[in-house]
């Protein structure tokens, strides 16, 4: 008797993926404004449910207070952050007419050194200079309109980051309810260990890159205070925060600490900062970062640069920041779904934990028993 074949062919299970990321991927970009400070609130209302749940059980406050409170110290943590960039920032806008008088002295060396090189004139390069700042002038009406835009929409982000953080803290214990109830008894403990573990490991990549963030900025401040440089601080806090926006952020922080240092000091020093920061880079990337946040999200290099460049395409600079904890995040689920299990292996490292496998794993199989 002849063996019935069950299933559909691989080309065609292969062409259904295909097209439904296709489709997924067209829904996320056409609701990136309602996903990315979605996404953003998720983050911030895991970081902050252990305060809020510490306000809710010590201080017997009630759900929608703990999580206003929990927002609120964020905000003054974020507030602290922006106190200390914006004291250094008018520090060095006092020094205005020193550092006027330094760009000028750049600009001129520049126009010797064009000249000598290109033969091109001082008075050349001035009329060139000129045109294009009436160019520019012409078009100030239209920039200044773009850039109350831009301004208006960042903070509408923020306020929606906000409001979708405070309403998933306060709707914490409905939503976990709702995601264990869409599946089935059977399934219920592997749903359980997602959940947990999601949380877990985001609150600790998220607290690892804060700890990381301060360690970098405490040994770029050290350098720099070494090297003799007038906005040690303003120039690590810079290195330090542009250090979150993986494998970009180090030539952001290298070009902005070049620059200031070169205006405030001279061409010897911005050498010297520039060596720093590449030097302090490579300490980072290769002992602080596998250290502090490489153990909490287990997930390959070249996943994770894929990552990076495909959240710039679809989300830009948002996206960046949020690819790791979503490939983090597809990585528990896939480790706990036996046929998705080769997708979890593959975002990894290539060295799995078989005891933490086994161990987590357990419930599930007396589950099904």
């Amino acid at each position: 008797m002849p063996v019935k074949k069950t299933g559909a062919p691989f080309y065609e299970k292969i062409s259904l993926v295909l097209v439904g990321l296709v489709a997924v991927g067209y829904l996320i970009i056409l609701s990136k404004e309602l996903l990315d400070p979605l996404v953003f609130g998720f983050l911030f209302a895991i970081l902050l449910v252990p305060i809020a749940t510490f306000l809710e059980k010590k201080l017997r406050l009630p759900r929608a207070l703990s999580s206003l409170f929990s927002i609120l110290i964020l905000l003054a943590f974020v507030g602290g952050i922006g106190y200390l960039v914006g004291s250094q920032i008018s520090k060095l806008g006092s020094d205005w007419p020193m550092l006027k008088s330094q760009v000028n002295q750049s600009v001129l060396d520049l126009q010797g050194w064009v000249q000598n090189a290109f033969h091109i004139d001082a008075s050349k390069q001035m009329t060139y200079v000129d045109n294009t700042t009436k160019k520019l002038m012409a078009s100030g009406g239209e920039v200044v309109g773009q850039t109350f835009d831009a301004v208006s929409s960042l903070m509408l982000f923020y306020v929606f980051i906000l409001i979708f953080t405070f309403l998933i803290l306060l709707y914490r214990a409905l939503l976990i309810r709702f995601i264990v109830w869409v599946f089935s008894d059977e399934h219920k403990a592997v749903v359980h260990d997602i959940v947990e573990n999601i949380q877990s490991i985001l609150r600790q990549y998220i607290l690892g890159l804060l700890l990381e963030m301060f360690v970098v900025a405490c040994i770029a401040c050290t350098v720099f205070f070494i090297i003799g440089i007038k906005y040690a601080v303003l120039l690590g806090i810079i290195v330090a925060l542009f250090n979150l926006i993986p494998y970009i952020g180090i030539f952001t922080a290298l070009l902005l600490s070049t620059i200031i240092t070169f205006a405030t000091g001279s061409i010897n020093h911005a050498f010297w900062v520039a060596a720093s920061v590449l030097g302090i880079h490579a300490v980072d990337s290769n002992f602080l970062l596998p250290t502090i946040v490489g153990s909490k999200v287990k997930l390959n290099a070249l996943v994770t640069f894929l990552g990076i460049v495909l959240g710039e395409m679809i989300w830009g600079l948002s996206g960046m920041f949020l690819s790791i904890p979503i490939l983090a995040i597809l990585k528990i689920i896939f480790d706990r779904i036996e046929t998705l299990k080769p997708w979890g292996y593959l975002l990894g490292s290539g060295q799995e934990d078989k005891k933490s496998t086994v161990k987590k794993m357990k419930p599930v199989t007396e589950d099904k028993t």
